[in-house]
């Protein structure tokens, strides 16, 4: 077995009809992340509250590595007007949290839905304006903890929505 580098491996570069909206997101570190995960799942666009670290901020530079001039990103000072633009084009939103209407990601069919926004809360409160989505799901936990990194959750559902886009049936 040998590892492989960097060099060693040619991913399938695909874009899916996926745009992630940040609920005013303000740890660095977490927009870098955003940047990377977002870029290895081939999201078509990245919206952050005006408010969020900037891309010129160093620890949103070395998290996000290159993948900052990889992907398409905005900033919107009006939330509520964002999400009224998105679903105005066609969009699904989901917000990734907890709440009694919750789907369970394995649950949910994102193939029904022909363009998608996945919403993400702030590290501190969630997301804030929760009546402006159409779906939330939920993802099983099975520890004693009832929340995870935000970013954390963006990776899982990325991995579970391209998953179902990409699969044969």
């Amino acid at each position: 077995m040998k590892q492989l580098t960097h060099y060693d491996i040619e991913n399938i570069q695909k874009q899916f009809p996926i745009t992630i909206v940040c609920d005013a997101i303000r740890t660095p570190e977490n927009i870098g992340m955003c940047f990377r995960i977002s870029e290895s799942f081939g999201v078509e666009k990245i919206y952050f509250h005006e408010a969020s670290p900037s891309i010129e901020n160093r620890k949103v530079i070395n998290t996000a590595r290159n993948t900052i001039n990889q992907i398409n990103y905005d900033y919107y000072r009006s939330f509520e007007e964002t999400i009224q633009q998105l679903k105005a084009a066609g969009n699904t939103i989901i917000g990734i949290e907890i709440t009694d209407k919750s789907i369970n990601i394995q649950d949910f069919n994102f193939k029904n839905h022909k363009k998608i926004v996945l919403l993400l809360g702030s590290e501190r409160n969630g997301i804030e304006h929760i009546n402006l989505v159409d779906y939330t799901i939920a993802i099983p936990m099975y520890g004693r903890n009832s929340s995870m990194n935000v970013i954390h959750s963006l990776a899982i559902t990325l991995y579970e929505v391209t998953s179902q886009l990409t699969a044969k049936n």
